[in-house]
């Protein structure tokens, strides 16, 4: 089956995880995917991402979910901004700022997929994927 909007499905599966409370979830594999995983990982708000084949052979990404030590989810919030249907791009001046300052803005760059402070730290600006609070 394919998806209008793989990206959105991947954020839907981790929302999904982390309500009911799941170590982990299976994601289909893509290197935006995997990208994304990975600058989630270094912003704290994974544990860690790693390869997996599922049983089709395919290769999937197992995304392991954050909780704190109360066993809270460390992702309150996450939602798409740019979306197939209207894409929605910022220079590295306009780049939003989430819960003033204590979310984080996930860009697809020149460079490569970003959180918004790295992005304005490189001077580049880009399609604003979605934010994570």
């Amino acid at each position: 089956m394919t998806t209008t909007d793989p990206i959105a499905d991947m954020l839907t599966r981790i929302r999904n995880g982390l309500m009911v409370r799941k170590r982990f979830v299976d994601v289909p594999s893509s290197r935006t995917k995997s990208s994304i995983a990975l600058t989630l990982k270094e912003e704290g708000y994974l544990v860690d991402v790693e390869p997996v084949s599922n049983d089709k052979g395919f290769s999937d990404l197992r995304v392991r979910l954050k909780y704190d030590e109360d066993g809270v989810p460390v992702i309150q919030e996450i939602c798409r901004v740019s979306k197939p249907g209207c894409r929605v791009y910022a220079s590295c001046s306009d780049i939003p700022e989430v819960r003033r300052g204590l979310g984080t803005t996930i860009l697809s760059t020149s460079k490569g997929i970003m959180s918004g402070q790295k992005a304005q730290e490189a001077g580049v600006g880009g399609e604003v994927l979605f934010t994570v609070f």
